[in-house]
Protein backbone atom coordinates (compact mmCIF):
# COMPACT_ATOMS: atom_id res chain seq x y z
CA UNK A 1 0.00 0.00 0.00
CA UNK A 2 1.42 3.56 -0.87
CA UNK A 3 0.61 6.53 1.82
CA UNK A 4 1.03 9.91 -0.24
CA UNK A 5 1.35 12.93 2.04
CA UNK A 6 -0.10 16.14 0.76
CA UNK A 7 1.38 19.04 3.15
CA UNK A 8 0.62 22.74 2.51
CA UNK A 9 -0.89 25.70 4.52
CA UNK A 10 -4.04 25.49 2.77
CA UNK A 11 -4.93 29.19 3.86
CA UNK A 12 -7.67 28.65 2.16
CA UNK A 13 -7.83 25.50 0.51
CA UNK A 14 -7.99 26.04 -3.41
CA UNK A 15 -8.91 24.81 -6.91
CA UNK A 16 -5.33 23.92 -7.90
CA UNK A 17 -4.98 22.35 -3.95
CA UNK A 18 -8.82 20.41 -5.12
CA UNK A 19 -6.66 19.47 -8.30
CA UNK A 20 -4.00 18.05 -6.87
CA UNK A 21 -5.92 15.97 -4.26
CA UNK A 22 -8.24 15.03 -7.12
CA UNK A 23 -5.07 13.42 -8.91
CA UNK A 24 -3.45 11.62 -5.86
CA UNK A 25 -6.23 9.75 -4.94
CA UNK A 26 -6.46 8.29 -8.04
CA UNK A 27 -2.72 7.74 -8.15
CA UNK A 28 -1.81 6.02 -4.30
CA UNK A 29 -3.85 3.38 -2.26
CA UNK A 30 -3.97 6.49 0.92
CA UNK A 31 -3.30 10.24 0.53
CA UNK A 32 -2.93 12.21 4.04
CA UNK A 33 -3.22 15.86 3.79
CA UNK A 34 -0.98 17.80 6.00
CA UNK A 35 -2.43 21.49 6.86
CA UNK A 36 1.26 22.89 9.10
CA UNK A 37 0.42 25.16 11.55
CA UNK A 38 2.97 27.91 12.22
CA UNK A 39 2.29 29.93 15.23
CA UNK A 40 4.33 32.82 14.14
CA UNK A 41 1.83 33.45 11.10
CA UNK A 42 -1.49 34.55 11.79
CA UNK A 43 -4.01 33.10 8.87
CA UNK A 44 -7.06 34.18 7.05
CA UNK A 45 -8.74 30.79 8.49
CA UNK A 46 -7.22 28.76 12.14
CA UNK A 47 -6.02 25.50 11.65
CA UNK A 48 -9.08 23.60 12.70
CA UNK A 49 -11.03 25.33 10.27
CA UNK A 50 -8.76 24.45 7.51
CA UNK A 51 -8.64 20.89 8.69
CA UNK A 52 -12.29 21.07 8.56
CA UNK A 53 -12.56 22.52 5.37
CA UNK A 54 -10.19 19.96 3.84
CA UNK A 55 -12.20 17.31 5.89
CA UNK A 56 -15.25 18.06 4.03
CA UNK A 57 -13.73 18.58 0.57
CA UNK A 58 -11.95 15.07 0.70
CA UNK A 59 -15.54 13.54 1.42
CA UNK A 60 -13.53 10.47 3.14
CA UNK A 61 -11.38 9.59 0.33
CA UNK A 62 -8.20 11.29 2.01
CA UNK A 63 -7.49 11.65 5.82
CA UNK A 64 -6.55 14.98 7.33
CA UNK A 65 -4.25 16.30 9.54
CA UNK A 66 -2.48 19.18 11.41
CA UNK A 67 1.16 19.31 12.23
CA UNK A 68 3.38 21.38 13.51
CA UNK A 69 7.78 21.18 13.36
CA UNK A 70 9.76 19.22 10.31
CA UNK A 71 7.85 18.34 7.33
CA UNK A 72 9.44 15.30 7.05
CA UNK A 73 8.88 14.37 11.00
CA UNK A 74 5.03 14.55 9.94
CA UNK A 75 5.57 13.01 6.85
CA UNK A 76 7.11 9.45 8.87
CA UNK A 77 4.14 9.99 11.68
CA UNK A 78 2.08 9.05 8.76
CA UNK A 79 3.51 6.83 6.81
CA UNK A 80 3.96 8.31 3.81
CA UNK A 81 5.88 7.14 0.85
CA UNK A 82 5.32 10.02 -1.14
CA UNK A 83 5.30 13.49 -0.77
CA UNK A 84 3.01 15.36 -3.25
CA UNK A 85 3.55 19.29 -3.64
CA UNK A 86 1.94 21.30 -6.63
CA UNK A 87 3.76 23.71 -8.82
CA UNK A 88 2.31 27.66 -8.71
CA UNK A 89 4.50 28.94 -11.41
CA UNK A 90 7.77 28.47 -12.80
CA UNK A 91 9.78 30.00 -10.12
CA UNK A 92 8.40 26.67 -7.87
CA UNK A 93 10.86 24.71 -10.33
Amino acid sequence: MTTAFLPGSFDPPTNGHVDVLRRAIKLFDRVVIGVVENPNKSGLFSVSERVALLTAIADGAADVVSFTGLLVDAAKKVGADVMLKGVRDTTDV
